[in-house]
């Protein structure tokens, strides 16, 4: 017999859901300031500037309560490895929106989960199912009825998009191989490390300072943005189970379409929702079969 949850617990529930839903409105406008400033300054820049803001808020947010501890961690390798992927994940994503609606990106990177689940089983052993098989192979069509390969609206920078959500797939990955031994101020802060530190090398020969204060308001808001975010999507899973709040991680997708319409006037066409709705169902048929099992 089932039980309905304690008023506590649907609160927290609820606040779980609208913080999902807030980071969902969140990072497509990081997505099209990303757009807006990679028409003039290098990709490097640009992904620096996200990782260095990111390193900036999480030292704000997380020092002050952990002190020095939250530098520590019991797993180097594994921060440096997520670290770097993370970075090669933003770079590929960074080079792409500037040719690609923000709802098409968003659309592609919406293939993470179903990367997950391929990557998942030589990684951590978590089998997949014939019903996952079909989902993935179901959520690759999605991708190929937006990206149309072959046709006169394909793009190659759709190619650098899978490639961001399949290293941002590993990366979920190696998060979770090293769940439960950092803390997550540890976690969050050592994300960005490596992208706001190695890329001060490159930084003096590809970047150049903002030519207004506008883009110099929008390079400081790219790390404020993304850290606040992935905060809300930490506290999100701290208020309610991931199998509650996972599948409001679409959400961003709506705000893709707003953000993509309100900035830039771009509308995506009919193929572009169907291929969106088939990734996504084929998305959330996995997370549903996920909880139906356990």
């Amino acid at each position: 017999m089932l039980t309905r949850p304690a008023a506590s617990e649907r609160v927290r529930i609820l606040m779980g859901i609208g913080l999902m839903c807030l980071a969902g409105t969140m990072f497509p406008f990081m997505n099209a300031f990303a757009k807006i400033l990679g028409g003039t300054y290098s990709t490097l820049e640009v992904s620096w500037a996200r990782f260095f803001g990111h390193v900036v808020f999480s030292v704000m947010a997380f020092l002050p309560s952990r002190g020095i501890s939250m530098f520590i961690t019991r797993q180097p390798k594994i921060q440096l490895a997520r670290s770097i992927i993370q970075c090669v994940s933003n770079c590929f994503f960074v080079a792409a929106i500037v040719y690609q609606p923000i709802a098409d990106a968003a659309a592609i990177g919406m293939m993470g989960p179903l990367f997950v689940a391929i990557l998942a089983w030589p990684m951590l052993g978590e089998k997949t199912t014939l019903g996952h098989g079909i989902a993935i192979a179901v959520g690759f069509i999605g991708v190929l009825i937006v990206i149309r390969p072959g046709t006169a609206v394909f793009h190659p920078s759709s190619l650098f998009l899978i490639g961001s959500a399949t290293c941002f797939a590993l990366y979920q990955i190696l998060t979770r191989m090293g769940a439960n031994v950092d803390s997550i101020a540890t976690t969050t802060f050592y994300s960005s490390a490596f992208g706001a530190v190695a890329m001060l090398v490159v930084l003096p020969f590809v970047g150049k300072f903002p030519v207004s204060f506008m883009d110099f308001l929008l390079f400081c808001s790219l790390g404020a943005i993304g850290g606040l975010g992935h905060y809300c999507v930490v506290r999100a899973l701290s208020y309610a189970p991931a199998n509650i709040i996972a599948p409001f991680q679409y959400f961003q997708l709506l705000g893709s379409v707003g953000v993509g319409y309100l900035m830039f006037g771009q509308l995506p066409d009919a193929p572009t929702f169907l291929g969106a709705g088939v990734i996504v169902s084929a998305g959330l048929y996995m997370g549903w079969s996920r909880t139906r099992r356990r």
